[in-house]
């Protein structure tokens, strides 16, 4: 019994990371800290509104992911896109789709408390 709950949690990893892995490979390379605190950052959280209304970074719009392909239009307006959701799952397939319809500059911020997080990060040479 023991070995196949093993299994079972090895191969589910193992599905989540080659999940993550493939995504990224679509993703533009650059700071994700610098790129979530720029002005020129349109910053997306992916989740439904009633988790994206529960919670979610500073200056973020809500598309959820069924909402991303009729949205493209606004996408290919913005400088820099990065993409979040709660595990980073929806945000890998977000992404996949708006690199799918010639959507550039997107970066993956894996979660909204991620996103978070590097926003309320103080400055290194600030105390």
């Amino acid at each position: 019994m023991k070995r196949s709950i093993w299994g079972i949690i090895l191969a589910a990893s193992f599905a989540l990371y080659s999940c993550k892995t493939s995504a990224s490979e679509h993703v533009a390379k650059g700071n994700i800290k610098e790129i979530v605190n720029s002005p020129e950052a349109t910053l997306v959280d992916v989740r439904i509104p009633e988790q994206y209304k529960a919670g979610t970074a500073n200056n973020a719009v809500n598309i959820p992911l069924a909402e991303i392909e009729n949205n493209i239009d606004f996408f290919k307006k913005q400088k820099n896109v990065v993409v979040f959701c709660n595990r980073g799952i929806q945000a890998d397939k977000a992404i996949e789709i708006l690199k799918k319809n010639g959507v550039e500059n997107l970066y993956d911020g894996t979660t909204w408390k991620n996103v978070k997080a590097i926003q309320n990060e103080k400055p290194a040479n600030h105390p």
